[in-house]
């Protein structure tokens, strides 16, 4: 699949060494807070038997959690492919069962070959992308019945910290940059789409929601 600038840059910044230290991170404490939020959320809505499509989805903590608390499947998108080989490892268990597809590229490029989910999870993915609308809005047009994301706080101090990490990147001249997206506009585009607020949490400097679909308005995952 060819890649875009976007990709390259993302697969740079998130490379075999950061793949590695996330996953001995993980296997030593666990899910972190956003992560966390995220299973949380979604398994107090219920992900037994669900299907589920992870967008950015890292090491593959989330699918390998959800799926052993009952999931049926899971298809994991992620454009690093350090990210997508770390994963594919951590899930080995469960994809030799079947019950795991691996897409590695941009989710906007392989937006046709995804089939929708019950339930679709972005952690801290729409903070990476610079059309985050547009991201959001080709995600909720496959959740079934859920969709979960986590993103950074519009707040000053966020701001002015994320301004400064990609002052330094500037500076290393590494394209990769991160975002703070005002969540109005995404709240906007996830009601746009039939999608309605269930919960939220928050932390200084995370926020993680879930957002479900009428049943009236459900999609077949």
């Amino acid at each position: 699949m060819p890649c875009c600038a976007h990709c390259q840059a993302t697969a740079n910044q998130f490379d075999a060494p950061v793949a590695q230290r996330d996953r001995e991170r993980y296997q030593r404490h666990g899910p972190d807070w956003t992560t966390g939020g995220i299973l949380r959320l979604v398994r107090e809505a219920g992900a037994r038997d669900a299907s589920l499509l992870d967008i950015g989805g890292g090491i593959g903590v989330i699918p390998l959690e959800l799926l052993r608390a009952g999931a049926a499947s899971a298809v994991h998108v992620e454009a690093a492919p350090s990210y997508s080989a770390a994963a594919r490892e951590l899930l080995e268990a469960e994809a030799r069962d079947g019950r795991v597809r691996f897409v590695t590229g941009d989710f906007a490029d392989a937006v046709s070959t995804v089939p929708p989910a019950d339930v679709v999870t972005l952690d801290r993915v729409v903070c990476c992308y610079p059309d985050a609308e547009g991201l959001l809005r080709a995600a909720a047009a496959h959740a079934g019945r859920l969709l979960a994301l986590s993103y950074p706080r519009d707040r000053w101090y966020v701001r002015a910290a994320i301004r400064l990490e990609n002052g330094v990147r500037r500076l290393r001249r590494n394209p990769f940059r991160t975002f703070v997206h005002p969540p109005e506009a995404f709240a906007t585009t996830l009601r746009t789409a039939g999608l309605a607020p269930v919960r939220r949490e928050s932390s200084l400097a995370w926020a993680a929601e879930l957002w479900e679909r009428s049943p009236a308005e459900r999609i077949d995952g």
